[in-house]
């Protein structure tokens, strides 16, 4: 039964404004929306708040799960709400009657009532996972296929070629991470690779299911020389405070949490067979310093939500942008009142070099099979000095102030022209402008959305374009009505895709072709 001692959450700003959005697509007509909340941006709170609205208006709602040990969790945030569930969960008690239905999709698979359910709303916590499974087709396609579909995520990009656009037919999202940090809401970061003899070496390892192979990764990070190195860095960079450690197995965590005990520091292991009550023991004796590291293997990446942990190690690669944004995201929460001032990566797995830092979003997009929109982290680098990884165009580091050179190399051939800073600068934009052009009409020839644009430009520069550089960039000085019909047709067609508005639409077609007489276009 909920508890009338617990009270229902204040929801932040955007949070309010995120369900808004929400309704608003709802009104639209769309059926099938994607949620994107980054990892600290209030998923718990955003999903309870919609589920508290669907039961206030009388309407069933069936909230899936793909892990056990997330049906505890969602039931504390429904008993927030003060709503009553019922469960798809062995062990816990189905009620049939309950406005809401708290399902793990393990226990579904072995279950069928459910089928027969009627719910008007189901929503799949996780969606880059639930939405692709058996049980999560099955509900869209066959069994419920008339109810609205809410999929939540922090990360919609998935490995292989099925994206969650492909499903669901728009999306809402809360700001990026950089903004949140901006706000106050998300701590800010800092990022440390380790030395070049004490990275994971890679070269033996296969790529498996687009991913790499376990076994493999194994054999890579699991060697007690780089087990002991990675607790001499946190020695080095982070001693005294809590830290949570991503490794490849279980046996890889056991050996990592010994060699922090073996050098003095509290420290234990979870993994996915550790019961309930003692996982939140663990937590609780890493919140309270008890414990200053605790290590797992794919437990702590989701559903962890422990804000004063100050440092995470990434002791396992992977090409997952999803598992990666997951990991570094449980050190993204504030906690103020355990002084934590920012949130710490060291990183001997090289993945925030392969796969980028949360700040590095610019803005977020519903992927698909045709168009994935995950475009490659702007570049970085490590600081030969204390090995703080930093964005490349940063030449001085914040860390231990080490510059990098800028000088010029000098040559003593023949004489060349010399170009004055002006004429210099001159010269860049003007490449910088065609690149942005020729880009601009590449994109709109394969159909892809315009943002795609935006993202090459900023991967090539590290900067973004100026505004007025979209005017004539397609269709030049002079285009037809038929090129204009077509160029709007584009845009709706892109505007359904990625759940853009008709404002959004009418603004992308004054920028090809200017303010005057789009109203022509759009009757």
């Amino acid at each position: 039964m909920p508890s009338s001692a617990i009270e229902a959450p204040t929801l932040r700003p955007y949070q309010q404004q995120l369900i808004k959005d929400l309704y608003v697509k709802l009104g639209q007509g769309y059926r099938r929306v994607a949620i994107i909340a980054g990892t600290g941006a209030g998923k718990t709170v955003i999903g309870g708040k919609i589920c508290a609205d669907t039961a206030a208006r009388g309407l069933r709602l069936m909230f899936l799960v793909h892990l056990d040990v997330l049906v505890g969790q969602t039931h504390q945030k429904m008993e927030a709400f003060g709503l009553r569930c019922g469960f798809i969960k062995s062990g816990w008690k189905e009620d049939p009657d309950a406005p809401i239905q708290i399902a793990s999709i393990q226990t579904m698979e072995k279950r069928s009532w459910w089928r027969d359910w009627p719910a008007n709303v189901v929503f799949f916590d996780e969606g880059h996972t639930t939405v692709f499974s058996q049980i999560g087709q099955e509900i869209i396609y066959e069994t419920h296929s008339k109810a609205v579909h809410l999929a939540m995520t922090a990360t919609p990009y998935r490995l292989g070629r099925e994206q969650l656009g492909d499903h669901m037919e728009t999306f809402v999202a809360s700001p990026i991470p950089a903004e949140l940090q901006r706000m106050g809401y998300l701590a800010p970061m800092q990022y440390y690779g380790v030395p070049k003899d004490s990275q994971i070496k890679l070269d033996d390892v296969r790529t498996v299911a687009g991913d790499f192979d376990d076994r493999d990764l194994k054999n890579a990070c699991d060697r007690p020389e780089l087990v002991q190195r990675i607790v001499e860095e946190w020695q080095r960079l982070t001693p005294g405070k809590r830290t949570i450690a991503f490794c490849v197995d279980v046996e890889h965590a056991r050996h990592v949490a010994a060699a922090f005990r073996e050098a003095g520091v509290p420290s234990d292991v979870v993994d996915g067979s550790t019961p309930i009550k003692e996982r939140q023991r663990k937590y609780r004796d890493l919140g309270t310093g008890k414990l200053l590291v605790l290590t797992s293997c794919n437990v702590i990446s989701i559903g962890f939500d422990e804000p004063s942990v100050e440092v995470g190690l990434l002791l396992r690669p992977t090409q997952s942008k999803a598992l990666h944004y997951q990991q570094v995201g449980r050190l993204l929460r504030i906690s103020p009142q355990t002084g934590k001032t920012c949130g710490i990566i060291l990183d001997q797995a090289n993945n925030l070099l392969r796969l980028g830092f949360p700040e590095d979003i610019q803005f977020y997009n519903l992927p698909t099979s045709r168009e994935p929109g995950d475009a490659p982290p702007p570049a970085k680098k490590q600081c030969p000095q204390c090995d703080r990884l930093v964005w490349g165009f940063v030449m001085t580091c914040p860390s231990c102030g080490y510059a990098w050179e800028t000088i010029a190399p000098v040559h003593s051939g023949e004489l060349v022209e010399v170009y004055s800073e002006e004429l210099l600068r001159q010269i860049e934009r003007r490449k910088m402008y065609d690149f942005y052009r020729t880009q601009r009409q590449k994109t709109y020839r394969e159909g892809a959305a315009p943002n795609w644009t935006k993202s090459a430009f900023f991967k090539e520069f590290g900067s973004f374009p100026e505004a007025g550089w979209n005017f004539g960039a397609i269709f030049g000085d002079n285009p037809t009505d038929a090129e204009k019909i077509a160029y709007r047709d584009y845009l709706v067609r892109v505007a359904k895709q990625y759940g853009k508005s008709i404002a959004w639409v009418i603004e992308e077609f004054q920028e090809e072709f200017g303010s005057e007489n789009w109203q022509t276009f759009f009757q």
